[in-house]
């Protein structure tokens, strides 16, 4: 139940879903994958929204190079873990939410149990290696995943309804050679609103989702097109799938 901050903090929310639906987000768990670029608008604006209970995982510390584009990292963070710098900010946004954080590499030892039960994955990682374990799991547990990427002025967002729709492997069977790429910072805001979009519909269960379509934004022209995706029967995570119980939000 909502309680009377809750109802006028949420207030103009609430005229767009009632109080079902922010009870809805409330009671909801959101695995954040990545404290950086994307993972700290991602997480600022899902606890605005009052998504209940964030679990958060990243292994690195604050740089001052993450300075440009990771908007919960301030100067006076240098040094310091992401995951904590994160979890100090978000509670001073809502007191109201619960926050997990996990200063950990994510690889095939943890991934299941970091993921644990949550509702939606989101994808804000900056390696493929982490995406692709971030789609098995999925797979595995049913739970749709919101993939987000960028670089430079460029991005792309697809929401995976594992059993319905594409998957990652689908669009990616292999991954790109690793680098350091240049970003801007206003290119992964853009990307993580799209994500946080996608996911309140998700665990709201409204509207259209990018599920079967890679969104692309081009910075420089200021334009965002969708490209159509396509599950492939060769694909080594969802190609043989004859069924798999969905696990709606």
């Amino acid at each position: 139940m909502l309680n009377k901050d809750e109802l006028e903090r949420y207030s103009r929310q609430i005229m767009l879903f009632g109080e079902e639906g922010q009870d809805r987000l409330k009671t909801s768990t959101v695995f954040i994958a990545g404290a950086g670029g994307l993972g700290c608008p991602v997480a600022l604006y899902l606890a605005a929204a009052g998504v209940g209970h964030l679990r958060i995982a990243d292994r690195d510390i604050v740089e001052q190079t993450n300075l440009n584009r990771q908007v919960l990292h301030w100067e006076t963070d240098i040094g310091r873990e992401k995951v904590l710098s994160v979890e100090e900010k978000l509670h001073d946004i809502n007191p109201h939410i619960e926050i997990e954080t996990f200063h950990v590499t994510i690889d095939d030892s943890n991934v299941s149990n970091l993921v644990d039960d949550a509702d939606i994955i989101v994808d804000a990682m900056d390696n493929y290696h982490a995406r692709y374990l971030l789609n098995m799991v999925a797979h595995e547990k049913g739970i749709p995943l919101i993939h987000g990427a960028i670089r430079g002025f460029d991005g792309q967002a697809m929401t995976i309804v594992p059993g319905k729709s594409a998957c990652f492997n689908c669009l990616f069977p292999s991954p790109p050679p690793e680098e350091v790429f240049p970003v801007v910072g206003v290119t992964p805001g853009i990307i993580a609103m799209i994500q946080v979009n996608e996911t309140i519909k998700c665990l709201l269960r409204t509207g259209e989702i990018l599920t079967d379509k890679l969104l692309i934004w081009n910075g420089l022209c200021s334009e965002m097109e969708c490209m159509k995706v396509s599950k492939r029967c060769d694909c080594e995570v969802c190609g043989t799938d004859i069924e798999l119980k969905e696990k709606l939000p």
